[in-house]
């Protein structure tokens, strides 16, 4: 039972969590456990040793460290983060985005990293443990985590696309004079407020690139150069997390560090070009006035959740392979601090290199500023036609945005392997054989589901599913996940959790964001994204017919359902009454049983 404070443990439950979690200290535990009454219980727990798989775990404490940095930050530090901060007052925008990191993120993250190392389960099982009655919201999270990884893998094999057609001797997307240009309405520079011309880059993108059609109703078939790239994008991403945290742990000592050096350079470069003052002082030229709009405010909070992670799974799932007495406190400031220093490095290194282009065009940087895919597949592109030595920075810069998609698919495909290694993982080895095996499949399962990506009506298809998985779900999910851990489970049982791992209890500030602010905060930006939800476009002009919208909302519901029927079950199958079992449901309590075969083994003989 968790609900006991710290200060109350009994002799008994101090052992348990002595023997569970000090590893340096086993033997001498076992020897001392050795007596009459539990010799019978000891040598039951040395053929549990045998039996049992251990769970496995990060080599060093930096590998998860990395994986988490890596996951977090992602292609939304580079294109959604600048654009955000200039559109929502530029250096204003960082009082409420600041607010809602040290409020919000900083807390929730910390939240999550204890749940996923104090149970070591991912999140399907470590939230049915703590919250029988939202049980769903674990399963929701590994669904949304693995819809999200069948496009966002697309997103790779645009890169890769680009990053083969950047050793040209000169860039493809620099002129008008290719053949999938049409000469009537193509420009070679940015063409302004002249919307019937489309820039040389733009035409690049949609139709070689893309070649797309003229909405989601025609498919238009595949593309077979992006068929061929998505299949090397998964072969890439399966490599990489074959071994589970053995080999991703080895990868990303380069995915998580090199794009630093990639933005550095960058900076270092676009500072000395002209125009870029003019570009970093629209980024960051405060508007105070935009601090009174709601909106703004949403707006941090959200960008604080889809940058960090919260409510994808994957930081319970990483942190579940970590050493119980990890310090996750330490870990969660480094993971939020890093990821949001990162934001505002890219929004320099972006609007440097935007002031840029505006000066050689003679254009306002607000026509050239956008967000999306447009910024890194577009702008971007755009930039590097007009900058010296292009083909250094051309290469290097796609290679960057790989490093950054790939690390957060890794932690996203991660999740789904772990849910099945939890739930299933002895039923599906007897087929499968191999864990490897298991990876392939669900490489194999998401590689097919992202081929309706790459067919030449894809781009709407993407455009759909990111709106309505990234942005409709989401919140949902996070409002159940800290309504679970932080409402019903409870502070003080969290706090406890922190406490048997860490020595010491959090300290009020996380307590009272636990307690009150996040949770409040949380349902503010849920309430305000169903007050302004607007459909999905794709563009300036698109939007898409009834039947997509449907399509969209049920692509929402993939994921959300499975909080009701989580709910359901659980009453159904408890004995009692409808009030005992919805008490028994809620109650937070918590096996002390470890996963792990040295923490069941020895847990049995005590």
């Amino acid at each position: 039972m968790m609900g006991v404070g710290a200060e109350n443990r009994s002799p008994s439950t101090s052992s348990s969590l002595f023997a569970f979690h000090l590893e340096d200290a086993k033997e001498e535990t076992a020897l001392a456990m050795m007596t009459p009454v539990n010799a019978d219980a000891m040598k039951q727990a040395d053929v549990d040793l045998q039996t049992e798989e251990p769970r496995e775990t990060w080599s060093r404490r930096m590998e998860f460290v990395l994986a988490t940095v890596g996951y977090a930050v992602g292609l939304g530090n580079v294109w959604r983060f600048p654009y955000l901060c200039y559109r929502s007052g530029g250096g204003a925008f960082l009082i409420p985005y600041l607010i809602m990191l040290f409020l919000c993120g900083i807390p929730l993250l910390f939240m999550e990293f204890t749940v996923g190392q104090y149970t070591r389960l991912g999140p399907v099982h470590a939230l049915a443990k703590i919250c029988p009655l939202f049980k769903g919201v674990g399963l929701a999270t590994v669904v949304i985590s693995f819809v999200l990884c069948t496009y966002y893998n697309v997103l790779m094999t645009w890169a890769l696309y680009y990053l083969l057609h950047s050793f040209s001797p000169s860039l493809p997307w620099d002129s008008c004079n290719n053949t999938w240009n049409t000469g009537g309405n193509c420009s070679t520079g940015f063409p302004g407020n002249a919307t019937h011309l489309q820039s040389a880059s733009q035409q690049f993108f949609d139709r070689k690139v893309l070649d797309m059609t003229q909405g989601i109703e025609n498919s238009g078939g595949i593309r077979w150069e992006l068929f061929g790239l998505l299949i090397l994008a998964w072969a890439i991403v399966y490599l990489c997390i074959f071994k589970g945290v053995k080999s991703t742990g080895k990868v990303v000592y380069f995915t998580a560090t090199f794009p630093y050096f990639i933005l550095f350079a960058l900076l270092i470069n676009n500072v000395q070009l002209p125009g870029a003052k003019d570009g970093i002082l629209f980024f960051l030229m405060p508007n105070w006035s935009k601090l009174l709009e709601v909106q703004v405010w949403v707006n941090a909070a959200a960008q604080i959740f889809n940058s960090i992670g919260i409510s994808f799974g994957s930081m319970i799932s990483m942190a579940s392979y970590n050493k119980y007495n990890n310090n996750i406190l330490k870990d969660t400031f480094v993971v939020s601090l890093a990821n949001s220093a990162t934001s505002i490095l890219a929004g320099f290194v972006i609007f440097s290199a935007i002031g840029y282009m505006a000066h050689i065009h003679n254009l306002p940087v607000g026509d050239i500023a956008t967000d999306g895919p447009g910024l890194v597949f577009v702008v971007y592109p755009e930039i590097f036609s007009t900058m010296p030595f292009f083909q250094i920075w051309a290469p290097l810069f796609f290679i960057m945005l790989l490093c950054l998609g790939l690390d957060s698919q890794f932690a996203m495909a991660e999740v789904a392997v772990t849910c099945i290694m939890d739930g299933f993982g002895k039923k599906v080895l007897r087929v499968l054989k191999k864990k490897e095996l298991v990876v392939l499949a669900v490489c194999s399962v998401g590689f097919l589901l992202g081929i309706p990506h790459i067919t030449r009506g894809g781009i709407y298809v993407f455009q759909l599913m990111d709106h309505y998985t990234a942005v409709v779900s989401l919140m949902f999910l996070a409002f159940f996940e800290v309504l679970a851990v932080t409402v019903i489970f409870g502070v003080r049982n969290l706090s406890v959790m922190v406490e048997n791992m860490l020595g010491k209890k959090p300290n009020l500030y996380f307590r009272v964001c636990w307690q009150f602010l996040s949770p409040m905060l949380v349902l503010g930006i849920l309430i305000s994204s169903i007050i302004q939800y607007t459909p999905a476009r794709y563009g300036k002009f698109y939007t898409y017919p009834l039947w997509a919208e449907v399509v969209g909302w049920f692509i929402s519901l993939v994921s959300i359902i499975w909080i009701p029927l989580g709910a359901v079950h659980e009453l159904w199958n408890t004995e009692g009454s409808l009030r005992q079992r919805l008490k028994s449901s809620i109650t937070p309590t918590l096996d002390l049983e470890k996963p792990a075969a040295e923490s069941i083994a020895l847990f049995n003989a005590v």
